[in-house]
């Protein structure tokens, strides 16, 4: 049995695809997988059936995870312990999880590097242009600080984090997401430049704060990166609304967390989650809380 995260973006998504760096942390809702040698390889995948040889997105994808590591066939089972496209890196985790299980059917110990590439053909073949952040998250857990290409690595916190999560609204494909702020860069270089380069400030002020362990700073630069990614037109009402019902219970910042477009919004509070779930409740909104230790366990 192989297990993987899912993940939060605290700061710094869709500026993380043009090398901008990214701050995620891996939560305990994940994805579990069972691997078994057979004459086959397929599939299952909730009410979700594929086999290598299918031509479906579900099979093509499948097919790229086994040959990206290679593997003889395998039967795979997976189970999933959290909401899917809503911007909580289902998908990679799935990636993950499946690498993971087939490698240990075989005898053989699911490395980083191998693991982290089948995953990455897994995500490309649903999400396009992966930046893999979602599946570093998914592979190590706790909070992690990703740039692509050169991957991730932990992040040290000097404070435990205590953050709320909701569901504001249908979730949204990434791929279309990161497809339209491509096409918001064509038509506009000037805006997208100075919003990743934007990011990018908050981004390293709050690696700063995070090991200082400044929660209040936190969330103001987590407020701000929501403004500029509402800039690049991945907010919506939904999540904009979720985002200012949190700050109102008391929340020290609050944005969406993902691809956008509807999804997940992450909130962080300062203690006790309870009036900011409660805030989330009264819009009719899933939501759960989830906190990351200053001394996690990094998973391999």
């Amino acid at each position: 049995m192989a297990r993987a995260h899912g993940k939060l973006i605290l700061l710094g998504e869709h500026a993380v695809v043009y090398g901008v760096p990214a701050i995620a942390v891996g939560i305990s809702a994940g994805v579990t997988a069972r691997a078994e040698p057979a004459e086959a390889s397929t599939l299952s995948l909730g009410e979700l059936r594929a086999s290598a040889s299918d031509d479906s997105e579900l099979g093509r994808a499948f097919s790229a995870l086994l040959s990206a590591l290679p593997a003889p066939p395998v039967r795979v089972e997976v189970t999933l312990g959290m909401p899917v496209g809503s911007g909580l890196g289902a998908s990679a985790a799935i990636g993950v999880a499946i690498a993971k299980s087939v490698l240990e059917s075989f005898g053989e110990p699911p490395l980083e590097a191998r693991v982290l590439e089948a995953a990455g053909a897994w995500e490309n073949v649903f999400h396009g242009r992966a930046s893999g952040i979602d599946a570093a998250a998914a592979f190590h857990g706790g909070c992690l600080w990703f740039e692509k290409g050169a991957g991730a690595r932990p992040l040290p916190l000097g404070a435990d984090l205590s953050l709320c999560v909701a569901l504001a609204g249908p979730p949204a494909s990434t791929k279309l997401m990161v497809e339209s702020v491509a096409r918001l860069r064509a038509r506009r270089p000037e805006l997208v430049e100075k919003s990743l380069a934007g990011i990018r400030s908050l981004v390293e002020n709050a690696r700063l704060a995070l090991a200082a362990g400044d929660l209040h700073s936190l969330g103001k630069l987590m407020d701000l990166n929501q403004m500029i990614l509402s800039g690049l037109f991945v907010s919506t009402d939904a999540i904009e609304s979720a985002c200012e019902a949190a700050r109102s219970a008391g929340a020290l910042g609050a944005k969406l967390t993902g691809a956008g477009g509807g999804g997940a919004v992450v909130a962080l509070v300062e203690d006790r989650p309870e009036a900011v779930l409660e805030a989330f409740r009264a819009l009719g909104l899933e939501c759960f809380p989830t906190s990351v230790s200053r001394h996690p366990a990094v998973e391999a």
